[in-house]
């Protein structure tokens, strides 16, 4: 290994722990509305401030399974690539950016989440996040050479989930009552990405 493909190793190794920070603080972020909660309990049993502000905690345990589970993608994503391609780095920052985000329209949910700005807001940055990571996908794809030869993203994972989304947010606009229970629409990718990959002939990468 020369010495520019180490150091552009440790590059991207700087650049994903930088990422990972941030992400970490923005799911932290979440709790932050509910812990200002407690200093307006007073002589109010817990259970009243529960059902009071139960939008808020539906808003913190949707949006902490959200991130959750888009940095779970992102990783998998970026788990075989050992050096950045160009532009990599732009889209781990446009990434990023949706996460920092993302507590904003999640703390419109309680009080503004039948609101269809929200909704757009809300669903809509998850979609472009899912987006980038299709961008990064099929950027490393046509770079196999940064994955030293293991196996590189399977960008049809990200596509799928881009669609599921899409119809997320379209369901939502249309059943006003499906609330935000229609990104349970992404509870369906594996089952349509093994189809995906029965009907190619090949196991899932």
């Amino acid at each position: 290994m020369t010495d520019v493909t180490e150091r552009r190793r440790r590059d991207f190794d700087r650049l994903l722990t930088f990422v990972d920070a941030i992400v970490a603080i923005a799911i932290t972020l979440l709790v932050l509305p509910l812990a200002e909660l407690s200093s307006d309990i007073g002589d109010q049993p817990v259970s009243h401030l529960l059902r009071t502000h139960q939008g808020q905690f539906f808003s913190f345990l949707l949006s902490f399974a959200v991130i959750a589970r888009l940095w779970f993608a992102q990783h998998e994503s970026l788990r075989n690539v050992l050096i950045a391609p160009d532009r990599l780095g732009v889209l781990l920052m446009v990434w990023t950016a949706t996460i920092v985000f993302l507590p904003f329209p999640t703390a419109l949910l309680a009080d503004a989440g039948s609101q269809v700005l929200t909704k757009v807001l809300y669903i809509g940055t998850i979609t472009l996040n899912v987006a980038v990571v299709a961008a990064m996908d099929l950027l490393v794809r046509r770079h196999p050479t940064v994955t030293g030869g293991q196996t590189p993203p399977d960008l049809a994972s990200a596509v799928i989930n881009v669609i599921l989304l899409v119809s997320a947010l379209i369901l939502a606009l249309l059943l006003p009552g499906s609330s935000y229970y229609t990104l349970l629409l992404l509870t369906l990718d594996r089952p349509i990405l093994s189809l995906w990959h029965r009907k190619r002939g090949r196991a899932p990468a």
